[in-house]
């Protein structure tokens, strides 16, 4: 791995775990300081996030982290929707014995830290977990670039959901693991039209939750603008 590639590696993470808080200042300088990194590799991986819309980029005033706000939020999740429920299409098409265990797999796992309570509670682990399950679903789509955005919005609408796993804030009267798990015994089934509308239905739910959280907690969460 290239200093370039680690530091894009250690800005991403710490921007969507939330510890570049939105709208943050990034100057070189306290980059530097806090990767232990030259200028060279830390603007190039500002120039990378900027391109992924988690770095935002003004004459004369440098790079910031990029805002919240719920318009860039529904706008990500409607593209997922889209995105995702063609790929879900083709996986079902085209997923051989390997990738219907490597769905039982994750969501095994997903269960199982779902599950967890006290010390064995790692929020980290969980949303991990969460990723992979939903990776696992797509993953036999046969295309390298609708993975790559599968990515990048999914990076996109985890700085909202990452906020409410640190409040431990649950939406009331729904079942996350029972969704997922429908999901997956539809998509295991072969049930493509079942299958897509449960997943289309699992992204509306959480979209209207999280915008919720947002409006309640908008200037703890640095939320830009008032929009959606």
């Amino acid at each position: 791995m290239t200093l370039a590639e680690k530091a894009y590696a250690a800005l991403r993470h710490d921007i969507i775990r939330g510890e570049l808080a939105p709208g943050r200042p990034l100057r070189l300088s306290d980059l530097s300081e806090r990767y232990d990194m030259g200028f060279s590799p830390l603007r190039e991986a500002l120039n990378r996030l900027q391109a992924e819309r988690l770095v935002t980029a003004e004459s004369l005033r440098g790079f910031r982290v990029a805002p919240l706000s719920l318009a860039e939020l529904h706008d990500a999740v409607n593209v997922r929707i889209k995105i995702e429920t063609d790929a879900l299409r083709a996986s079902i098409k085209l997923g051989t014995d390997d990738w219907a265990a490597g769905i039982v797999s994750a969501l095994y796992a997903l269960n199982l830290q779902v599950g967890r309570t006290g010390p064995d509670a790692d929020i980290w682990t969980l949303e991990a977990r969460h990723y992979a399950f939903h990776r696992a679903l797509l993953s036999a789509c046969d295309s390298p670039w609708t993975l790559e955005f599968f990515e990048r919005l999914y990076a996109a609408t985890e700085r909202y959901r990452i906020p409410v796993l640190l409040a431990s804030a649950q939406p009331a009267g729904r079942n996350v693991q029972a969704e997922h798990s429908v999901l997956a015994e539809a998509v295991l089934a072969r049930d493509t039209d079942k299958a897509t509308a449960l997943l289309e239905e699992h992204y509306r739910k959480t979209v209207a939750y999280l915008s919720e959280f947002v409006r309640q907690n908008r200037s703890d969460l640095h939320v830009a603008g008032a929009a959606g």
